[in-house]
């Protein structure tokens, strides 16, 4: 059954990141990806280590600077923006870290981390920031008396909990999470993923998920965009689901590399053979034609464009009409 999508919040197009290597080469970590983001909903991203992935939101982020492309956030190309008009747009478009502590300073207190965005952004006064403190704490149900301790006090899933407040404190329209429960216990990460959705059902917040766990992201994304070697193979929406809908071999592929504590017997696991192409020299075709079982002369020649095979669900492959 195909779903209604909900209004286009977020517009990448032809969006292409390069970075110049030592030897005069271009590095391309992001080839031309053109996706959207729903209001309300998740996106997740997936692909293997180095696929382009963090690259991809950075650049959203501007925390790099694009090549090419376009970001559209409210009618306008947010890539395009300087100055105040930049600063301004960070409020509406925050970010979930993969290490927490990584991200915070270890010299400033909880209550200093959570509420320095609305200090930065003139929101509040410095008399208002225990009592703001303990409101977004408890938002993401931790303690108030927290707002006192630094965060290397806190365990990896209460610093997330405290990274994804400090995230909400302005109120943005977009989150991104990158890997945020990578790095935590899968006792953690259903707490954390609980909490996430919960936030997303009170606040209308889109999130940008990128992550390496298959399952928890077909569990969690409304849209599933596949990236391989820079380039989007697979985007799976209209209510589709990637367990049982992928269409694209790379996609198939990962799926049949996925650890399951139920394997039958004689059952196994297939692991991609041979690495990725260097994103120093980019095939001509399709990216993912090396490693494909299914290859033809024009996959090695002739780079697939995405293109939809059912509602909501596109796929950059010659062998699916």
């Amino acid at each position: 059954m195909t779903v209604k999508e909900p209004p286009v919040i977020l517009q990448i197009k032809n969006l292409t990141k390069r970075f110049a290597a030592e030897d005069g080469r271009q590095l391309t970590a992001c080839d031309d990806i053109t996706v959207n983001a729903y209001a309300g909903q998740t996106l997740g991203i997936i692909g293997e280590s180095g696929c382009g992935k963090s690259t991809l939101v950075r650049t959203v982020l501007q925390i790099t600077p694009a090549t090419s492309g376009e970001v559209i956030f409210e009618g306008q190309d947010i890539l395009k923006l300087r100055g105040e008009a930049a600063r301004q747009n960070r409020r509406k478009i925050q970010m979930v870290f993969q290490d927490p502590l990584a991200a915070f300073n270890p010299k400033m207190k909880v209550k200093e981390i959570v509420t320095e965005p609305l200090l930065n952004f003139g929101l509040i006064k410095k008399s208002e920031v225990n009592a703001k403190a303990a409101e977004l704490l408890e938002m993401v149900e931790l303690p108030p008396e927290f707002m006192e301790r630094y965060p290397h006090s806190l365990s990896g899933g209460q610093r997330q909990r405290l990274g994804i407040a400090r995230a909400l404190a302005l109120e943005p329209k977009i989150v991104v999470c990158d890997e945020a429960t990578s790095a935590l216990d899968v006792s953690v990460q259903e707490k954390i993923c609980e909490l996430l959705v919960r936030l997303q059902k009170e606040k209308g917040i889109t999130y940008l998920f990128i992550c390496h766990d298959i399952g928890l992201v077909d569990l969690m994304c409304h849209q599933i965009a596949v990236m391989y070697l820079g380039s989007i193979v697979e985007y799976i929406g209209g209510g589709r689901r990637i367990s049982t809908d992928g269409m694209h071999p790379y996609t198939k592929a990962l799926m049949k590399s996925v650890f399951k504590v139920d394997f039958k017997p004689g059952e196994r696991i297939e692991p991609l053979e041979s690495e990725v192409p260097s994103p120093l020299d980019l095939p001509p075709g399709c990216p993912f034609a090396g490693r494909c079982e299914y290859c033809t002369d024009i996959c090695r020649s002739e780079k697939p464009q995405l293109k939809e095979v059912v509602p909501g669900h596109l796929v950059a492959c010659h062998l699916i009409k």
